[in-house]
């Protein structure tokens, strides 16, 4: 048996009259998402446990089948295990955003662009070394991730403030969010130095007379200690991989003992690499017995409030990811194939929310879908009456006994 995750980040959404009244699922046209629908079993997953912010993190532990309230600790931890930064037990990571933080025609500084106008990895990596190059040294130090997205690891820290994720704020004042509680002062002490050192950053300089966001802040959150986790590999006995464009999706694939599959010319944008995501998973299946494949790039349409690239994220998932490994799945014997979203990233706010999200099961044996001819969309797997709930149980009965919940 082959079991295939293919997970669009952030594809579920809310009815929006940008889209006369519809979501972006129901507007895009995914044949082979439909079909894997229909044929398949289609229902509701929900990911986000009582209590937690709705995250891709929190989300993606729990369709890999761990509980959060038992594994979760953050997010730099996981990123950081991507990054293969060994991280002691008094250390704990932080997410590290490059941000655009402006100020035209307010008195109030306010979170203008989360990704500092989607900074190249290229630009990052030399202003994130140069802030560590100032300002860093063997306790506090800054590592060059993917895009706008870096870490900052704390060693031997006794305790951590109350963060928030910077894209849960666009166009807000950051005054109210801004790192507070214990170690408060330290943390932001980072954030104001590092803003101190990019406002005469040659880097900055040139995007300006280019007409692009500067990356004029660093902004600290998601931080955590090391999880202590089972592998889903020794779990069930399996051999797998993991293919993203993001170090959170690798770090939590690497700590569920996933190998992680680079793959030239992802971006974790709509302009990465989809054909060779999906050549990627082919190739690894035969010799591994599962694989995830994770697109952020609806996500990133979500949070950006881009109807018209939502659709088309989404679309380019299908026909360019899910279509082929869809035709090309059985070649390999019997398959299991899972397609979802981890989490809503609705166009109307922007955000992250924690409302369950739709899944789809196609299974090669025939007696293990429900065939209820339903296409993958929110309202229709509402109409199917299938909630797995918590999310973190969908992994052991997808692998295990898919039948048995089914039947």
């Amino acid at each position: 048996m082959k079991y295939v995750v293919l997970l669009g980040d952030g594809m579920a959404d809310y009815p929006t009259s940008m889209l006369g009244g519809k979501t972006p699922l129901q507007c895009a046209f995914t044949p082979f998402l439909d079909q894997i629908a229909a044929e398949g079993t289609l229902g509701l997953v929900d990911t986000i446990p009582a209590g937690f912010t709705p995250g891709s993190d929190v989300a993606n532990l729990s369709v890999l089948g761990y509980d959060p309230a038992q594994t979760y600790t953050g997010r730099g931890p996981l990123e950081a295990a991507s990054m293969g930064i060994v991280l002691g037990p008094d250390d704990i990571a932080y997410r590290c955003n490059l941000v655009t933080i402006g100020q035209k025609d307010t008195p109030e500084a306010f979170m203008d662009d989360f990704t500092a106008g989607h900074i190249s990895t290229k630009e990052a990596r030399d202003i994130i070394l140069s802030i560590n190059k100032q300002i860093g040294s063997s306790q506090f130090q800054f590592f060059p991730g993917v895009g706008y997205r870096h870490l900052f690891v704390w060693r031997y820290a006794a305790s951590s403030p109350v963060t928030t994720p910077p894209h849960d704020i666009p166009g807000k004042a950051i005054a109210p969010y801004l790192p507070h509680g214990e170690c408060a002062e330290e943390v932001n002490s980072f954030m104001q130095k590092a803003g101190e050192i990019l406002r005469s950053h040659p880097i900055n300089i040139q995007r300006q007379s280019l007409g692009k966001k500067q990356a004029n802040s660093i902004w600290l959150w998601g931080q955590g200690r090391k999880p202590q986790v089972i592998p889903l590999t020794q779990k069930y006995n399996l051999k797998g991989g993991m293919i993203s464009a993001v170090d959170l999706l690798n770090g939590i694939g690497v700590i569920a003992g996933l190998k992680v599959i680079p793959v030239e010319g992802a971006t974790g944008y709509i302009d990465t690499n989809y054909e060779g995501k999906a050549r990627a998973a082919l190739d690894a299946l035969r010799f591994m017995d599962f694989i995830f494949v994770h697109l952020e790039a609806p996500d990133e349409m979500g949070h950006e409030g881009n109807a018209a690239g939502k659709i088309q994220a989404i679309e380019l998932f299908d026909e360019k990811i899910v279509g082929p490994i869809l035709n090309n799945v059985g070649s390999f014997g019997d398959y299991r194939i899972l397609v979802l979203s981890d989490h809503p990233t609705p166009l109307d706010i922007k955000t992250h929310v924690g409302d369950p999200s739709p899944f789809a099961v196609l299974s090669s044996r025939k007696d293990e879908n429900k065939a209820a001819g339903l296409p993958f969309n929110e309202i229709a797997a509402r109409e199917s009456s299938i909630l797995i709930s918590p999310g973190h149980l969908l992994m052991e009965k997808f692998i295990k006994d898919w039948r048995a919940f089914i039947g």
